[in-house]
C-alpha cells in the first residue's frame, strides 16, 4: 500500500526518530532488528517511507500504534526523551510559540540553568536503582536534545509568548532546583542563587524585552500540566506535557501528547488566552516579581 504527500514522509520519519531515541536504540540496533540495512533506515527517518508494510514492523518494534506513528490526530509519547525531541524538530518549522511551562519557558533560560536542571536530574535517580547507568545516559540524551532546542531558538528566533505563574517563581526561589529534598544546606544554597539569577534574567526581559518576546505573570492558579502551542504557515499544533524541568523535575514518567486535532487547539488556546488577558506585563510584572524576590529570594 502506497503512501503519499513527502511532507507526511517527513513527519513520519521524524516520529520514528523521537520514538528510537525515546526507546534507547541506536540506528545500528533498529536496522538490525528490522532486518533492514543501516542506509534503510536512515533514509525511512528522512521520510523516504513508501509502504505501510515498513511503517508497520516499525511500530511494532517501538512498541507504538501506527495511528500515533502516522501522527493521526495524537501523538502519544511516553518518554521524555521522544517527547521533546518531537517538540524540537516541531519548534524548527513554527513562526510563533506560546507556552506555559514552570517556571518558564526553557528556551528562555540561560547555560547556568542548564547546568542546575543537569545536577538535579541527576540526583533524581534513586540511590537504589540497580539501573544507574542506563538512566545518566538517558539524562545525558535528554539534556542534548534540549539544548539543541535552544540553540535552534537563538538561531531562528521565533516569537514566542511565555505565561508564567508567580507561584512558581516563589517555590522555585524557595528550593531552586533539586532531584530530591535531602540535600546539604550548602548545595540547595547554590541552587537558590543560581534560580535567584534566573529569576533577575526573567526581571531583566520585563523591563528590556527582547525582540519577538512576550512574557506574561500570572497570580492566580494555573493548570498543572504544562503546554505549548506552535503555530507554523499550513497548521497549528499544541503538545501537552506531564514533564517538568522546574523545581523536583520529572523527565521518567507520564505520557505526553502531540495534536492538531481543532478541538484541543481551540481549547488550549482559549486558556492561553484568557490567562494572557489576565496577566501583569512589563513594569507591573517586574514589580511583582521584584517583591517575591526580596521576600523569598537568596541573592
Amino acid at each position: 500500500m502506497p503512501l503519499t504527500s513527502s511532507k507526511s514522509f517527513q513527519d513520519i520519519g521524524a516520529r520514528l526518530r523521537a520514538h528510537r531515541l525515546g526507546k534507547g536504540m541506536t540506528p545500528d540496533q533498529l536496522a538490525k532488528t528490522l532486518k533492514i540495512s543501516r542506509a534503510a533506515l536512515y533514509r525511512a527517518e528522512k521520510g523516504e517511507i513508501r509502504k505501510i508494510e515498513m511503517l508497520t514492523s516499525i511500530a511494532d518494534v517501538l512498541g507504538v500504534s501506527l495511528t500515533s506513528l502516522m501522527g493521526v490526530e495524537v501523538e502519544y509519547l511516553s518518554t521524555s526523551i521522544s517527547f521533546f525531541e518531537r517538540m524540537r524538530q516541531i519548534e524548527e518549522e513554527s513562526q510563533q510559540l506560546i507556552g506555559m511551562f514552570s517556571p518558564v519557558s526553557y528556551l528562555l533560560t540561560s547555560d547556568q540553568y542548564d547546568s542546575m536542571l543537569y545536577e538535579a536530574l541527576l540526583e533524581s535517580i534513586s540511590r537504589n536503582r540497580g539501573d544507574k547507568v542506563e538512566l545518566r545516559n538517558d539524562i545525558d540524551l535528554l539534556m542534548e536534545i534540549l539544548k539543541k532546542r535552544k540553540t535552534s531558538f537563538h538561531l531562528r528566533r521565533p516569537l514566542i509568548a511565555s505565561i508564567i505563574s508567580l507561584m512558581d517563581i516563589e517555590r522555585f526561589l524557595i528550593f531552586g532546583v533539586v532531584g530530591r529534598h535531602d540535600l546539604d544546606p550548602k548545595t540547595v544554597e547554590k541552587r537558590r542563587q543560581v534560580a535567584y539569577a534566573e529569576t533577575e534574567r526573567i526581571l531583566g526581559m520585563f523591563r528590556s524585552p527582547e525582540i519577538g518576546v512576550q512574557i506574561g505573570l500570572v497570580r492566580e492558579p494555573i493548570p498543572t500540566t504544562s503546554f505549548q502551542i506552535f503555530r507554523q504557515e499550513s497548521r497549528s499544533l499544541v503538545a501537552v506535557s506531564p514533564f517538568r524541568l522546574g523545581d523536583q523535575p520529572n523527565t521518567r514518567i507520564g505520557v505526553g501528547l502531540i495534536t492538531g486535532a481543532p478541538e484541543a487547539l481551540t481549547l488550549h488556546e482559549k486558556i492561553a488566552e484568557e490567562l494572557w488577558s489576565e496577566a501583569e506585563k512589563g513594569e507591573q510584572a517586574a514589580k511583582s516579581l521584584e517583591e517575591i524576590m526580596s521576600a523569598f529570594g537568596v541573592g
